[in-house]
């Protein structure tokens, strides 16, 4: 592949290059210089947000898109926005070996995310992962390890981590008004996209050729298959490139849950689901159920359908005492059980309502969530999802992938850091 020769020296040379012979931006009393790569739906939008929420100590110094369509109209959206003109890069690798860089924003396909991380690691920048962070288990203990090993901040975008709303729901979990909580759900309903469109089937460009769209370079390590534009630009349909929906939802809403309960890793899981709505070729589900066993008496239950978005998304956590719903990432919602059912010197939870907007003033989180990677690098902050939190999520979703793809429920071995199928 075209990359690879540029990626095996760069991940075997920067092991080499100590981190303090990169004078940081913020030591030189100047910006944090970002080279950012991955400039899809989300990406393409997420880089403005940065320079919307840290222009003062942020600087977009490089960008990196293997659709040179896509890198060149987000250099000139930039420009027209005020920024200076970004470097351009359709090769990652490249865009890594300019020094004067402190921090990278990854937001490619998850096959990519290891090797990239790892490199940018090593090359001693601070790192931004989009979720998921690894597209297998083994991928993200790599990752963690060299985390570990960097010293450097390495922030994972699950963004409810980030939401006032959210940390408001940590806090009534903790009050104990609930009760003991042993059941909690969660579920993320879809149907079409605005326009008509099948869920996950984005627009694929008229101008896409593999003259502007470096096939090689988006296909990594994957198997070799012969340039194709759904693979490319629809490459959540695909094993080879995601873990489908529980990579890209399922794994925002265990990360919730664990957030709101302390917990960490479950102890199992089974799946069932299939491509029931959308017979358009996918590979990955469009229909999943999922039933996680926590240790210490915890069940959480998981469904996603895209044939229907009346009840959008939630977590609810059911307690002896009471209910708790986030809802939509924006209302959180607490109701008493009936009087009647509460145990003898216990009592309702009261009731209590949120939104986002109205109370906390926050949108969505994924503002405060770039902006307090930031504020980490700049050494003001804590980091709200730092990699092994990414990971402990990360190992919901490949679990439910693995017992879905293999119809066995899934196990994990927390003491061990294993799985097995039964």
């Amino acid at each position: 592949m075209s990359n690879s020769v540029s990626r095996r020296t760069l991940l075997a040379s920067a092991s080499a290059v100590a981190a303090p012979a990169f004078l940081s931006a913020q030591s030189m009393g100047s910006k944090i210089r970002v080279g950012w790569v991955g400039l899809g739906a989300r990406g393409g939008k997420h880089i403005h947000t940065m320079v919307k929420v840290a222009d003062k100590d942020v600087h977009i110094k490089a960008i990196c898109d293997t659709y040179t369509t896509r890198l060149n109209a987000t250099k000139d959206k930039l420009i027209s926005d005020g920024s200076p003109a970004p470097e351009t890069y359709d090769d990652y690798y490249k865009m890594l070996g300019d020094k004067d860089l402190d921090a990278i924003v990854v937001m490619t396909p998850e096959h990519l995310h290891r090797d990239m991380v790892i490199a940018a690691l090593r090359a001693g920048k601070h790192v931004y992962c989009e979720k998921p962070l690894s597209h297998t288990i083994e991928e993200g203990f790599d990752i963690v390890r060299e985390v570990e090993a960097s010293g450097k901040k390495f922030q994972v975008g699950t963004q409810r981590r980030s939401a006032k709303v959210y940390q408001k729901a940590k806090e009534i979990y903790e009050s104990g008004v609930l009760g003991d909580v042993v059941y909690a759900r969660a579920y993320w309903y879809r149907n079409r996209q605005n326009g008509g469109a099948p869920a996950w089937r984005y627009e694929i460009p008229a101008d896409a050729t593999p003259e502007n769209a470096d096939y090689q370079k988006f296909l990594g390590d994957a198997p070799e298959t012969p340039f194709d534009k759904e693979r490319y630009f629809q490459w959540r349909l695909f094993w080879d490139y995601s873990g489908g929906i529980s990579t890209d939802l399922l794994v925002h809403q265990t990360d919730a849950i664990h957030m709101i309960t302390g917990r960490t890793y479950c102890n199992s899981v089974m799946c069932s689901g299939g491509v029931h709505a959308w017979q358009d070729g996918r590979e990955v589900p469009d229909t999943i159920t999922a039933g996680f066993e926590y240790p210490e008496n915890f069940h959480l239950n998981y469904s996603v359908s895209f044939a229907n978005a009346g009840f959008g998304y939630a977590e609810e956590l059911l307690g002896r005492n009471g209910t708790m719903v986030l809802r939509n990432l924006k209302d959180l919602e607490v109701y008493g059980e009936d009087p009647r059912l509460v145990a003898a010197g216990q009592k309702p939870a009261p009731e209590m309502a949120f939104n986002a907007k109205k109370d906390f003033g926050q949108g969505n989180p994924t503002n405060e969530h770039i902006r307090n990677f930031v504020d980490a690098v700049l050494g003001n902050e804590e980091l709200n999802c730092p990699a092994i939190v990414g990971h402990q999520a990360a190992v919901t979703g490949h679990l439910a992938t693995m017992s879905y793809r293999n119809q066995k429920a899934a196990f994990w071995d927390e003491e061990q850091g294993r799985y097995h199928l039964g």
